[in-house]
């Protein structure tokens, strides 16, 4: 199997590139990424030196490099994590996250078809359902409607349709996975759990949107690279997958446990004036990927403080 992986130099992408070499020792690899602020070819430096992986430089958005990437290398599969991903860069500038996640989804759908129907893995997000009440509200499932409420998870929501639609009309085998907030190692800084590690070690202010109860749902990044295998090998064409672990928590109870790990004063933390549209409440059911035989492995509670140590010393 020849997979290509875009985004793979970006935070779940790399490790999702690392999980499959590792697992997977007779398939072969294409990376494909525009190395933006958020993707880091370090992220897979130990990886370039393997025969089995190809790295290829640029922006999903060009039709003719995917086209000369299809041409060349054939892939059997594509898994697309290439996105512009952060919410509050996607209120300050919404035109990058439509014309990156939804024209590039659409450049990258074309090619597939375009090359004999080749299998195709959207990576999309819990955001695309919209919100939730804090103490109502059940778990959102694959059949709930799509109701963002940013421009990231509208463009989310849309290129997810557009996947969809290109199985509903062409038969091209697509899937679709929607996962909870993610947290590992190797995240651009300007997600909540880094970005205060980062600040924490600097004894400056951590600022906390509102009133910090806003709650999200969080998943080791290994686990999510565990539950898009899970699909590859055992999903359905046209089907769609959520992937949560079922651990809620409030932002600002997450923030204090960060500053535990570091020993840091509660003092450090200032709340800021809230997000424009900031969601309440993500809580997603992933009981449809169970029945594939996945389970998430790590915890919160016993995975937290490795990953806190590892920004201390990167």
């Amino acid at each position: 199997m020849n997979i290509l992986v875009t985004g793979g130099c970006g935070f779940i992408g790399s490790h999702f590139l690392r999980y499959m070499m590792n697992t997977h020792p007779n398939d072969s690899f294409i990376c494909l990424d525009a190395l933006t602020y958020a993707g880091n070819e370090e992220n897979i430096k130990d990886l370039l030196g393997d025969e089995r992986l190809k790295q290829y430089v640029g922006t999903i958005c060009d039709a003719k490099l995917v086209e000369s990437i299809f041409s060349t290398n054939k892939p059997d599969m594509v898994v697309h994590f290439a996105a512009e991903t952060h919410v509050d860069r996607s209120i300050a500038g919404p035109q990058i996250f439509l014309e990156t996640n939804v024209m590039g989804t659409g450049v990258l759908l074309d090619a597939c078809l375009r090359h004999g129907g080749v299998r195709f893995h959207h990576v999309s997000t819990d955001e695309v359902y919209g919100t939730l009440p804090l103490v109502e509200g059940n778990p959102f499932t694959e059949s709930d409607p799509l109701q963002p409420t940013s421009p990231y998870a509208s463009s989310k929501a849309s290129s997810d349709l557009l996947a969809l639609s290109y199985y509903k009309t062409y038969g091209l085998p697509v899937t679709v996975s929607r996962c909870s907030n993610n947290y590992g190692t190797h995240q651009y800084p300007e997600k909540l759990i880094p970005l205060m590690i980062q600040k924490a070690l600097h004894d400056e202010q951590l600022p906390v949107y509102g009133d910090g109860l806003n709650v999200r749902d969080w998943i080791h990044v290994l686990d999510h690279c565990r539950g898009i295998d899970a699909i590859l090998q055992k999903g359905m064409p046209g089907e769609v997958y959520n992937i949560g672990a079922n651990e809620e928590v409030a932002n600002i109870d997450l923030v204090k446990r960060i500053l535990d790990c570091l020993e840091k004063s509660y003092e450090l933390i200032t709340y800021v004036d809230d997000r424009l549209g900031h969601d309440r409440r993500y809580a997603i059911n992933s009981g449809k990927l169970r029945t594939l035989g996945w389970k998430p492995e790590y915890t919160l509670g016993d995975t937290l403080r490795d990953v806190v140590e590892w920004y201390r010393w990167n």
